[in-house]
């Protein structure tokens, strides 16, 4: 073990090794690792490999994973019961709630495992972050799985204001920052109660999925969303639909409102249709998501030109993702620097998995692998997601835990396979000839495969 650390740092994480290898970076940028003949297929044409995916369907996870809805259902009857001294009954929903997360992590990542089409689930991957939610807050753990399926995965390709929407009314962004709370003061309810808006949502919309924090928003902006979000909440128990988005009227704050200079006429829940549809359409939001998405494809700190090019394309097409993710393909500076990007703890295990072509995994070891490495699926630390640049993940202490999970991963395999072979499958033999040395002089397959996983070149994408 001491070894594979001692061999990680000799090579630097930070070292950038300049290899004309466009296929290396379709296969591991645009997705997460060359599975079977990936590399062979795509050194053919790089680019047309990764944008052919946005034209196929992504493969259908588990139809009998629970909506949404149901298990809030589940968790506002342990709510329920434990008000009723219902010990029992809590009890057995709350182990529902547990299974359905880790069914819900397991099918995220062996989908991403066996895809045939990995820029979606990338993609998928990106947007989940980009909109959090996090079982931090333990309210949402059960449908943070449903959230991503339900509010992410359809609108990879569709347009960036569908998805705003649909992320903006999911019960579980709704309960994750506080908006099933948010009561208009001067509502019905609110002159009665003396309960007000929570500002949560309607900061993070803007600071962090929309304009960005130096969008030019105001903290008078900020109080303005929150207010034309009053209203946007949660059918309880024994409301018609429980667990589904719903608009109280008696809670929403009447009026017009001022947002961005720009007024809002009492509409009910349109007022926040329309405050959102035009949030999606600011100039500062698409250089938000462009810089976003050309420090996940391009690099830590992205060119400005790239950043102008895929924001203008955000702009053109009206928020048409498939458009603006063609624009970060065809960006000639994606493909000029191969390991320009660190992987990400769950990127390092679904590239493992997927370059040694194992069949699906339990959702347990998927979630053990990534607890050692410190990042639990679904336990963003914040609202703004994991981070997505090398500084966050490359540390002494981190390396060493790689180091130590490629060295477990491949001691767990019953008939490991021949690591010469997977790096030729994952890297053509463009190799540094020093680390395919260590592989071949190593004393067993299980020992060259850790070193190949734990190279600096496999923890690079």
């Amino acid at each position: 073990m001491a070894a594979l650390a001692r061999a990680y740092h000799r090579h630097g994480l930070c070292d950038q090794i300049m290899i004309d290898a466009p296929a290396i970076i379709a296969t591991s940028r645009f997705g997460f690792a060359a599975r079977g003949d990936d590399l062979a297929a795509a050194s053919r044409d790089p680019r047309g490999w990764v944008l052919a995916q946005l034209d196929r369907p992504a493969a259908p996870l588990p139809s009998d994973l629970p909506t949404a809805a149901r298990m809030v259902v589940a968790e506002l009857e342990v709510r329920r019961d434990r008000q009723q001294g219902d010990k029992n009954g809590a009890m057995v929903e709350r182990v529902e709630i547990r299974e359905t997360y880790l069914a819900e992590v397991g099918a995220r990542l062996n989908a991403a495992i066996a895809s045939d089409t990995p820029l979606r689930d990338r993609l998928v991957f990106f947007w989940s972050n980009h909109f959090t939610v996090s079982a931090m807050r333990p309210v949402v753990r059960g449908f943070v799985g449903a959230f991503e399926r339900e509010a992410i995965r359809p609108h990879v390709t569709g347009r960036f204001a569908d998805m705003l929407l649909a992320v903006t009314r999911h019960p579980a962004m709704g309960f994750y920052l506080d908006n099933v709370q948010s009561i208009g003061p001067n509502s019905k309810f609110g002159q009665h109660s003396g309960k007000g808006s929570n500002e949560n949502l309607g900061r993070e919309l803007l600071e962090l999925h929309t304009l960005g924090v130096d969008g030019g928003y105001t903290q008078q902006d900020v109080g303005a969303l929150a207010l034309i979000l009053t209203g946007w909440s949660i059918a309880r128990l024994r409301d018609p639909n429980p667990g589904n988005f719903r608009f109280v009227p008696q809670i929403h704050e009447p009026g017009p409102k001022t947002l961005l200079g720009r007024s809002y006429a009492e509409a009910g829940a349109g007022e926040g249709e329309a405050a959102l549809r035009d949030l999606a359409r600011h100039p500062a939001t698409a250089h938000h998501i462009a810089t976003k998405l050309a420090r996940h494809f391009i690099a830590d700190t992205p060119p400005k030109d790239s950043v102008e090019r895929i924001g203008r394309r955000f702009l053109d097409s009206d928020g048409d993702l498939k458009e603006v993710i063609v624009a970060v393909v065809r960006e000639d500076a994606a493909w000029q620097t191969p390991y320009a990007k660190v992987r990400t703890p769950t990127e390092l295990i679904v590239a493992a998995c997927r370059a040694t072509s194992l069949p699906p995994l339990p959702a347990q070891q998927l979630v053990g692998g990534l607890r050692v490495l410190d990042q639990m699926p679904f336990v963003a630390p914040s609202p703004a997601g994991w981070p997505d640049e090398a500084s966050a993940w490359i540390s002494p202490e981190s390396v060493l835990r790689r180091a130590e999970w490629c060295q477990a991963f491949a001691e767990r395999l019953a008939n490991p396979p021949d690591p010469l072979a997977i790096a030729d499958a994952s890297f053509g033999g463009l190799l540094p000839e020093e680390t395919t040395q260590a592989i071949r002089r190593a004393p067993s397959r299980r020992v060259g495969l850790a070193l190949l996983l734990a190279s600096p070149q496999f923890q690079r994408r």
